[in-house]
């Protein structure tokens, strides 16, 4: 699995949410469509289509309140859009 190289804010939450993507680690697997040894076209492509997890994050601050995923679960509307 490829990884990324990203920049981003923490939030009071604890998340992690990512700003920039400044660069790829590439796995060099053939069964993983972000690496450039992936075949393509690859028929019935059954290959990992997910990053793993972010080889470097860079926190570029922290921001007060909730991430845009929490906030609607510590408003009250438990998730309802």
């Amino acid at each position: 699995m490829c990884n990324l190289v990203t920049e981003g804010f923490k939030y009071a939450c604890g998340h992690y949410i990512i700003e920039r993507k400044k660069d790829k680690v590439d796995c060099m697997s053939p069964y993983c469509t972000h690496s450039r040894r992936h075949r393509n076209p690859c028929p019935n492509c059954a290959c990992d289509r997910y990053y793993g997890p972010d080889a470097s994050e860079t926190v570029l601050g922290f921001r007060p309140g909730f991430c845009p995923e929490c906030k609607p679960w510590y408003n009250g509307r438990n998730g309802a859009r």
